[in-house]
């Protein structure tokens, strides 16, 4: 079956209801319940008072209850970030599997349907589950209103007539880029509670608590965009040795954070992005001596911190950071665009392969013969489907020989 007619008969197969849908008679999706028991650390909660402040304006036709109402209720008060649903890919049948490949996807996405086929195509070649797992405020984690266009429509007027000058903001970045723009350390609490997430996870299928996941299966990563981002810091770090022998497969993703170039219609407006920058690159030090909350969370006694912050920033723990990817050289492959502006391709080599390029860690460039963008490598066109078909069938079958 050719990649867009398999996108198009996953998007209308799955939801995310179901505890089980049968895709065919190899695959089957089982959908899980999940808890996060971090969501104190988020701004709002028991350990992390820091709360949302608004600009007022003389304006009388601004309306910034719109803005605080709709996007910036506490963030440890959101119940679709604490309580959510995962997907799992599997090998048809009622054994526990012995092998798992954990999906990290990218920044401002809502819907999972253009991971179905990728996920897909992994248990078909790899012979591995696949399991999706949601960054925090991000696809099933996130308010339905936040990806509503109607309801984002009041939110676009007031935030462009607020920066009249605001590059790429649009319906579909509008809250996620309000969200940052007003308070960017939202950017390390969220990241911090999809790592403390995902460990939480692995502990319980290790603890033998997983209905269809063994206590000693193999745990390998495949990530696309700032997802790979997340699996590097679990691979960096290594809690309890949990990731010693997993691979990690990355996919249009890699830089460290102060290299890539978000400013898109579909990821961050120009004004969202400034103020993160600052933040989390220029300013990062000095907002933890100030905020002793953030200072605990990200402290040198915390290898999970110093690993964060190591993929914060190109100059900042750079020795540290070259060292660790050199102990994992031969675990981790970069599959890279040439086109891609959003993840520059040498900008993965930068980081991957290190100031000297001493590192020997393979970074494949490719390069389609069609139309294509960060956020869209395959897009679902009959004019080209032939090509994408093509194309996609290599990527992916370098990338699940890796993986398997």
């Amino acid at each position: 079956m050719k990649y867009i007619d398999l996108h198009s008969k996953l998007k209308k197969l799955i939801n995310y209801e179901d505890d089980e849908i049968r895709i065919d008679e190899n695959v089957i999706v089982r959908n899980f319940n999940f808890d996060s028991k971090f969501k104190d650390i988020l701004p709002g909660g028991k350990y992390n008072h820091d709360t949302y402040e608004y600009c007022s304006s003389d304006d009388p036709d601004y309306e910034p209850d719109i803005i605080q109402t709709m996007l910036n209720k506490n963030d440890a008060e959101v119940p679709e970030n604490i309580h959510f649903r995962y997907h799992l890919f599997r090998p048809a049948g009622d054994e526990k599997v012995k092998k798992v490949i954990l999906l990290f996807h990218g920044f401002n996405e809502k819907h999972w349907a253009k991971y179905l086929t990728w996920a897909k195509t992994l248990v078909d070649k790899t012979g591995k589950a696949v399991l999706l797992f949601p960054i925090a405020f991000h696809m099933d984690r996130a308010p339905l209103s936040w990806s509503d266009s109607h309801q984002m429509y009041a939110i676009s007027q007031q935030r462009k007539k607020r920066h009249p000058e605001v590059i790429c903001s649009t319906l579909s970045n509008v809250a996620i880029s309000t969200r940052l723009h007003n308070k960017p350390q939202r950017f390390i609490w969220s990241g911090l509670q999809t790592y403390y997430d995902v460990i939480s996870l692995v502990e319980s299928i290790k603890a033998g608590q997983h209905s269809d996941i063994s206590s000693d299966a193999s745990i390998d990563f495949f990530s696309y965009s700032i997802g790979s981002l997340l699996a590097q810091v679990l691979m960096m770090t290594n809690k309890d040795g949990y990731f010693s022998h997993s691979r990690i497969c990355m996919f249009c993703g890699g830089a460290v954070f102060n290299r890539l170039s978000p400013v898109s219609k579909f990821i961050l407006d120009s004004e969202a992005n400034v103020s993160l920058y600052s933040y989390v690159v220029e300013h990062l030090e000095s907002h933890m001596k100030r905020d002793k909350v953030l200072a605990a969370y990200l402290n040198d006694s915390r290898p999970e911190a110093v690993n964060f912050r190591s993929m914060l920033n190109y100059k900042i723990f750079t020795d540290f950071r070259e060292e660790r990817f050199r102990q994992m050289h031969d675990r981790i492959l970069a599959v890279t665009l040439e086109k891609d502006s959003v993840v520059p391709a040498y900008e993965v080599i930068n980081t991957l392969q290190g100031i000297r390029r001493d590192i020997p860690i393979e970074v494949d460039i490719l390069d389609f013969p069609y139309t294509y963008k960060h956020e869209d490598p395959f897009p679902e066109l009959t004019s080209i489907a032939d090509a994408v078909d093509k194309e996609f069938t290599k990527a992916f079958e370098k990338m699940c020989n890796f993986l398997k």
